[in-house]
């Protein structure tokens, strides 16, 4: 399926605009958020996929309507900002402004919204088949109807608090992310009559099970039905459900971080000041009257422009629970299970005695996080063992890691927990914790006041016969046990020298409010990442113009970083091939005739979210691969502290280099970026179907020598990508 183009620009007279910072066209460029919102789309199409089981096709839907909601609390609301203090400001890529990106936002996502609605209408009749009926409120059978009204009387009419709208009353705060009918009276006088139902603590839906039949009716959809009951004494002229979106983007002030001010309290504040923040998009059933659309607009403060009517659920996120409530009488309709495991040649007891003598590579989700947590349980108990310190950036509930932390501190242990409060929509757990941790005997601190902590980054030290010693722990994801069954990630940990004395100086510089300036072993950002990406892509370039074969394969879930993609062009002029593995925001168009010709760029979309890093420069002995927690947007490498490791272990790297073989193989949950913008599914001919998830998970599974139950090798892999 072919990816329509955001904004193709392919003739020449595109490449006479004005240039971007560096003197490149502006043409070869994508904005950011439009990138966005077709990543977006490629995950509303895996709801589509009919090989997709049918449950899981409705998380997809879900996700996408839940990133939908996060873009436009963040980036949106990040925009309408813009617009309002800086509206000359304009993008450096593709020269919008605030309101011309927010323009171009709604056009793009009302183009988007004939596939959103086929693709819920499509999940809807399959459901049917499945012999799970989601009931539509404008044609409902008889019992259908009684069964509505019986749980309206019993179990939601009780439970609401109906407001009039008048000169007496005034409209009421619309919640973010909450329902709402609101009723249009008729009315002779001049005052404008309204009712407003809140719906917000209701459950999004009541699923019913009647003759072998699963019916799912949404609590919007009932109150509409009944809402003249709530108020009998006036005359309808019109009915709407409401669904309004938030600005979520509190700025932080660097005034927070004084050493006289409770971080923490002010951050408890600044999330009950997000609630209340303005409204970047109203959703509506239908399109209200002019009169009452005005009103809307005056009271919520939009435009009419923000205003996006959906003629299917307004919150499709309700396929989360639902997926996983139902019970249908079919199979198949899920995921089969795949249990992660602990590696074959990682003994399982006695971690801290094997990591002192090798190196290991943990793939999530197809390895277990357990693995990690023995080790920090092992080190409690190791005598040896004087400290662990760990950056934590968004934990699972009832986290495991938390527990280890709190048992190593009760076995006497220094824990060092540097907890960022300001990971976003996390912060109120990540306050909870810091108060568990804190009760517990550990030491946490809350990151610096310019930069975010977003690295993934533990050090066990060990102090043994007169000589300490460290193991160190680099991931490309967060410790988060639940996050790790869902993310494709890599956790690397070595006993590595050089890179344990680099770990201990980050988190020393972290508690005097400081940033490392240069590393011996580890890339560190702010001041020692860009820097070294720039390194490795000039020494490839250096390589091609001095006759070699030079190489770059980047594998990072987002880039937009400008001085990045210039040196990526300048090393596709220079000849070098460069394979990019993008998953989602990607600025950078490929394979244009004289700037890109190089460059191919490939996201894969499936089963898992693609969430590992990788970075390799050239091949034999001149190969350098790095894994960390940074992807190429600016706020990775400029505004955030990241952390990368070079893994060194021959065995090691060639298990990274099957990893990106196998992805560079799939051609059934690829896309190929084209050089108009858009995306397409690479061409498969007679070649076998290969999506590389499942793939991974078999040879992760396996872990044989040899290639068993139609294991693709390395070898086969290569022929399989030429043809």
């Amino acid at each position: 399926m072919e990816n329509r183009a955001m904004d193709p620009i392919q003739n020449e007279e595109a490449f006479r605009t004005p240039a971007a910072p560096g003197g490149l066209p502006q043409a070869l460029f994508v904005n950011r958020e439009l990138s966005w919102i077709q990543f977006n789309r490629r995950v509303l199409l895996e709801a589509l996929d009919p090989s997709v089981p049918l449950l899981e096709r409705l998380k997809f839907l879900a996700i996408y309507a839940s990133n939908l909601d996060e873009f436009f609390m963040v980036r949106v609301g990040s925009l309408a900002d813009q617009g309002l203090v800086d509206p000359k400001q304009r993008d450096v890529m593709t020269g919008l402004n605030a309101a011309g990106q927010m323009d171009a936002i709604f056009h793009e996502l009302s183009e988007i919204r004939p596939l959103l609605r086929q693709c819920y209408g499509t999940l809807r009749d399959q459901l049917k088949a499945a012999e799970i009926d989601i009931i539509d409120a404008h044609k409902v059978s008889r019992m259908e109807e009684l069964l509505a009204h019986k749980c309206f009387k019993e179990e939601i009419e009780p439970l609401l608090s109906p407001q009039i709208v008048d000169r007496h009353h005034p409209f009421p705060f619309l919640r973010g992310k909450e329902q709402y009918v609101a009723i249009s009276f008729v009315n002779k006088g001049k005052d404008i009559k309204l009712g407003i139902i809140p719906l917000g603590h209701l459950p999004l839906y009541f699923l019913f099970n009647v003759n072998n039949r699963q019916k799912v009716m949404f609590t919007a959809d009932i109150v509409y039905l009944h809402a003249q009951e709530l108020f009998s004494k006036y005359q309808v002229a019109e009915k709407h459900l409401l669904r309004v979106t938030r600005n979520a983007d509190i700025s932080f002030n660097e005034a927070l971080f004084d050493y006289d001010v409770d971080f923490r309290g002010i951050m408890e504040e600044l999330l009950k000041k997000r609630k209340r923040l303005s409204v970047v998009r109203l959703q509506v059933s239908h399109m209200p009257s002019d009169h009452l659309c005005r009103y809307l607009c005056q009271k919520l403060g939009v435009t009419a422009g923000q205003i996006v009517v959906n003629d299917f659920p307004l919150d499709l996120t309700f396929g989360f629970q639902l997926a996983g409530e139902l019970c249908p009488g079919v199979g198949g309709l899920r995921y089969k299970e795949r249990k992660p495991f602990v590696p074959r040649s990682f003994p399982g007891r006695t971690e801290l005695k094997y990591l002192t003598e090798h190196d290991l590579l943990l793939c999530y989700p197809f390895h277990s996080m357990k693995t990690f947590i023995d080790l920090l349980y092992e080190a409690a108990e190791d005598p040896a063992v004087v400290s662990i310190k760990i950056s934590l950036y968004r934990l699972a509930n009832h986290s495991r890691v938390v527990s280890a932390l709190v048992y190593a501190a009760e076995k006497g242990k220094d824990i060092l927990c540097v907890l960022e409060l300001r990971a976003r929509f996390d912060e109120q757990n990540n306050i909870d914790y810091a108060k568990l941790l804190e009760n517990a005997g550990c030491t946490v601190i809350y990151g610096l006041s310019d930069y975010k902590v977003h690295a993934k980054l533990c050090l066990i030290t060990r102090h043994a016969r007169g000589k300490v010693t460290f193991i160190t722990q680099i991931g490309t994801g967060n410790y988060n046990e639940k996050t790790a069954e869902l993310y494709t990630d890599l956790c690397y940990i070595t006993a590595e020298e050089a890179a344990g004395r680099d770990a201990n100086d980050i988190f020393n510089a972290l508690c005097m409010g400081e940033t490392v300036p240069h590393m011996r072993s580890l890339w560190a950002a702010p001041n020692c990442y860009l820097g070294r990406v720039l390194e490795g892509i000039q020494r490839e370039i250096d390589c091609q113009r001095a006759g070699g074969e030079g190489r770059i394969v980047i594998k990072v879930n987002s880039m937009n970083d400008m001085q990045v993609m210039e040196k990526l062009v300048e090393a596709s002029q220079a000849g070098v091939r460069v394979e990019l593995f993008v998953r989602g925001i990607c600025c950078l168009r490929p394979g244009v005739k004289g700037y890109t010709d190089g460059i191919t760029i490939r996201s894969v979309v499936g089963r898992y979210l693609e969430h590992a890093r990788i970075f390799l420069f050239g091949s034999g002995e001149r190969r350098h691969i790095h894994i960390g927690s940074g992807d190429l947007l600016t706020r990775n490498t400029r505004r955030r502290v990241e952390v990368f490791a070079e893994v060194r272990s021959p065995a090691l790297q060639e298990e990274i280099l099957h990893i990106l073989d196998i992805i560079r193989s799939d051609n059934v949950k690829a896309w190929e970026m084209q050089p108009d913008g858009s995306y397409r599914k690479p061409e498969r001919g007679d070649a076998p179907p290969v999506d590389s998830q499942q793939e991974l998970y078999q040879y992760f599974a396996s872990r044989a020598e040899k290639p068993q139950n139609g294991l693709l090798s390395r070898g086969k892999l290569r022929r399989l990508f030429r043809r």
